[in-house]
């Protein structure tokens, strides 16, 4: 026990030091008077939620140091009281103690049943232990789903002196939960608080309980110390009136006769739909309450939860939502991952939101907006332009009758309901393009594709634990695009340029007999594209030899995509993609490379392509928190962030174009010196550090450095006719496969076709029904 209270003590001082290093104490929030719709006028505030809880065990000393480093400077820490046998006040996430701390093990004949507000609850219980029997107790994270690392740093359970003393100086948010279950244990949580404060300063007192507020408010009428009262879920039964917190909530007068604010749940001021969609307008609550001279705080904000699909995964949006929505202002917010609603207040609240430029970092949409909408249709890019995006793409296609078509996928199977379709028939296997069967585009017709299949939204990094989907409501909607429509939607819109991608551009020219890139130019000439004042045209490809053909035929700029994951590259692999490409597309882990979810170091791979000249593309982000590292905190603008002002990158690659374009407009972007802490890049595998060699993720494997044999390749093959395979009709039996298909073996044979359709029906079934 010494030794792991020795690395808990070393380990604080550690996160201090890494953290500071690159977070000095800048207390800028926005500069300039906002016009804040709260009851006083001031910003809301940013209350953290037993510190920074979303990362470190609740309540914890790392938790409230770094919430103060993290987040705005004047965060306030929520302590949730807990009184011990000895009549010790200590800060606990939880009632049960089992639930966030490793006493189970410590005390393994320690489970207890007691009557909670009239349920009879099992567990451990701090009324149980004197003081002197917790200091063999650690915290642990209480949310199984956040990293469980830093369990193994021992924190120690804090008393309320202790975390004051921590907190030192900054505003201290006392909650007291379960004041009539510890008088049943003889124990008095009011005469603790009134004994506390007459040493400590406590700004804020919540609780639940409208008897224990009211025992106390006669104590604090000649104090600065705000009392909040805490509603809980609408149908739960307030123990000390016997009245429901719904009902409670229409009688806000009599609230104001014991506090001075409220705290609810965010679904009080936002109701929420059965199918998580937010309802059409929001309650009256927070006005009713400003009404009656009432500040109301809202609570329940974390980051790593779905939240309502109308935020796309975005938890700032859910916060500007509650500040910045021209109607109200809630005056304060509870959240697990205070960093986010301090960006929100101090940077992205009351922005010009029609300004758009299109200088760095460049926003190129993935598949148009594609976090909100089916892969490449009508709505997904229409919604990117809304958004914000600079540049919208366009991954072409071939269909069977020779038309170009966006799709992200030459395999229908993959976003569209071919697998469950009438054409289920002509699946086949391709070695070539994957190791898996599919129905490919040259396989169907546009009339085909058009009148049959429906659009699936893509669901990346699918997850059993967390579930996430995007959409669901719109999982089918929208219309598949071809080529020449998305050139001729793209024409009038606010955007810099367009990117077409184009991939597997030989096995078309030798099996399918065509030339997407001959007609990606006649398509581009067609629609004016060539023309000075057209967009900005840039064709991007993995294979070399198609941008070394377009080089030579065309002056577009062109974009080379490195689909593996690399830690840098040669200087002969460079030299070699600049004869051929103006810029170049990585994936997130070639610059920052993770092992289990955290941050290992930075590669030097930006830093050589760019000296060579070479702009450099990030992808893809995604807001979707399991896409993230932890040392993001789930926040895709501190994801954004890294790469832009960290790794210096010129463009990042989005499913989610609206926030990309939200942090280009952030108000704090120019502050220089006086950037606020939580705008400034994190301190790349700083976490890792803060954990004892047990708890480290593995050690990632070296990663590879790209050669000049991983870019080179031979000149594409000429174009020599193929006979077209004559397509069946949609109500007649299976297809024949395109002409010079690889081999006969590489079409299953049908007692396979039928077992993997059986399946595929099976699985499709889940995504459109």
């Amino acid at each position: 026990m010494v030794i792991r209270r020795s690395f808990w003590r070393a380990a604080s001082s550690l996160l201090v030091f890494f953290f500071l290093l690159r977070w000095s104490a800048v207390g800028a929030q926005k500069l300039g008077a906002s016009p804040w719709q709260t009851l006083s006028g001031d910003a809301p505030v940013v209350i953290a939620n037993g510190g920074f809880s979303g990362l470190f065990p609740g309540s914890s000393l790392d938790a409230f140091s770094f919430a103060l480093i993290a987040s705005s400077t004047d965060t306030i820490s929520w302590c949730d009281v807990r009184l011990t046998k000895d009549s010790i006040a200590v800060c606990l996430p939880n009632l049960k103690l089992d639930n966030c701390t490793d006493i189970a093990s410590i005390y393994p004949q320690g489970k207890k049943d007691y009557p909670v507000n009239g349920a009879l609850t099992q567990g451990w219980f701090s009324v149980d232990y004197t003081m002197k029997d917790l200091e063999k107790v650690t915290l642990t994270q209480g949310i199984f789903s956040r990293t469980f690392r830093f369990d193994f740093n021992s924190y120690p359970i804090l008393s309320v002196e202790q975390v004051q003393k921590q907190v030192d100086g900054s505003p201290l948010w006392l909650n007291v939960q379960n004041d009539i279950f510890y008088s049943q244990h003889n124990l008095s949580m009011r005469s603790y608080i009134l004994s506390l404060s007459k040493s400590v300063i406590v700004n804020y007192i919540s609780s639940p309980e409208v008897g224990f507020l009211r025992s106390i408010v006669a104590g604090f009428q000649k104090s600065k110390t705000k009392l909040v009262f805490r509603f809980l879920g609408e149908d739960i039964t307030e123990p000390s009136t016997n009245q429901t917190y719904g009902t409670l909530l229409k009688n806000l007068t009599f609230i104001k006769t014991f506090a001075t604010g409220i705290l609810v749940p965010k679904h009080y001021i936002w109701p929420v739909t059965a199918d998580l969609y937010l309802e059409s307008q929001a309650t009256s609550i927070v006005s009713d309450a400003h009404k009656e001279g009432l500040e109301i705080y809202a609570g329940d904000f974390v980051n790593d939860i779905v939240i309502p699909y109308n935020y796309s995964y975005d938890p700032l949006a859910e916060c500007i939502s509650f500040i910045d929505n021209g109607e109200f202002s809630v005056d304060g917010f509870l959240t697990d991952f205070p960093v986010t609603p301090s960006e929100a207040i101090g940077c992205f609240s009351h922005l010009n939101k029609s300004s758009l430029d299109h200088g760095k970092p460049v926003i190129l949409s993935h598949n148009g907006a594609s976090g909100d909408y089916p892969d490449c249709t009508d709505l997904a890019y229409s919604k990117a332009v809304t958004d914000g995006a600079d540049i919208i793409d366009c991954p072409v296609q071939v269909t069977q009758d020779g038309v170009l078509i966006c799709m992200s996928s030459i395999n229908l199977m993959d976003y569209t309901n071919a697998a469950q379709s009438i054409f289920r028939s002509r699946i086949s296997n391709i070695p070539e393009l994957q190791s898996t069967p599919g129905i490919f585009t040259f396989n169907l017709t546009l009339e085909e594709i058009q009148k049959n299949l429906k659009p699936s939204i893509s669901n990346p990094n699918p997850d059993v634990d967390f579930k996430i989907v995007r959409n669901p409501r719109y999982k089918t909607a929208g219309n598949f695009m071809t080529l020449s429509d998305f050139l001729s939607f793209a024409k009038d819109k606010a955007l810099s340029g367009i990117l077409i991608n184009i991939e597997n551009a030989a096995f078309l020219i030798e099996k399918v007999g065509i030339s997407v890139i001959d007609d990606v130019i006649s398509a581009l000439n067609d629609t004016g594209y060539t023309k000075p004042s057209a967009l900005e045209v840039t064709i991007q490809s993995s294979d070399s030899s198609v941008l070394v053909k377009m080089k030579q035929q065309t002056k577009y700029r062109l974009m080379y995509r490195i689909d593996d994951t690399i830690q840098d590259a040669a200087a002969s692999s460079i030299a070699d993609i600049k004869k051929f490409a103006d810029s170049v597309a990585v994936n997130k882990e070639s610059i920052y490379p993770d092992t289990s979810y955290f941050i290992v170091n930075e590669t030097n791979l930006i830093n050589s392509l760019q000296k060579a000249g070479l702009q450099v593309f990030v992808y893809v982000l995604r807001n979707e928190f399991p896409s993230q590292p932890v040392d993001f905190f789930t926040d895709p603008y501190v994801e954004i962030n890294t790469y832009v002002q960290g790794a210096s990158v010129d463009g990042i690659i989005t499913d989610y174009p609206a926030s990309a374009r939200a942090y280009k407009r952030n108000s704090c972007r120019n502050l220089g010196n006086n950037m606020p802490n939580y705008m400034k890049p994190v301190q790349v595998g700083g976490l890792k550090q803060l954990m004892i060699a047990p708890a480290q993720p593995p050690v990632l494997s070296p990663m590879p450095i790209l050669e000049d044999s991983d870019v080179v390749e031979p000149p594409l093959p000429s174009v020599s006719p193929v006979n077209p395979s004559t397509p069946t009709p949609p109500n007649q039996g299976n297809a024949s496969a395109p002409a010079n298909q690889p081999s006969n073996s590489s079409i299953l044979s049908p007692v396979s076709s039928m077992m993997i359709i059986s399946v595929l029906v099976i699985i499709g079934s889940l995504l459109f029904f």
